[in-house]
């Protein structure tokens, strides 16, 4: 892992995070996925992130996030950091 990887907390039923998880991937931004459903930790770390039971929760090497972020916003914030 490198420390520009990005902590990606979601599940495989949530279309917001699937967006998210192809946009990333078509980017070739690297990102490690914990999915909420598999690990009762996960969830609570990604309600711990963003105050919110709201997915995905991007987790940013700077310590900023997202949640739920739009595709223009999640964008837009790679390229503030460099990522793309």
């Amino acid at each position: 892992m490198s420390e520009s990887t990005i902590e990606f907390y979601g599940a495989q039923w949530c279309g917001d995070c699937r967006r998210a998880q192809a946009l990333m991937e078509h980017f070739g931004v690297e990102f490690n996925y914990h999915d909420i459903d598999a690990s009762d930790t996960d969830k609570a770390r990604a309600i711990e992130i963003s105050g919110l039971q709201k997915i995905p929760v991007l987790l940013f090497p700077d310590g900023s996030h997202l949640s739920e972020p739009s595709s223009p916003l999640l964008q837009e914030k790679l390229t503030e950091l460099d990522l793309i």
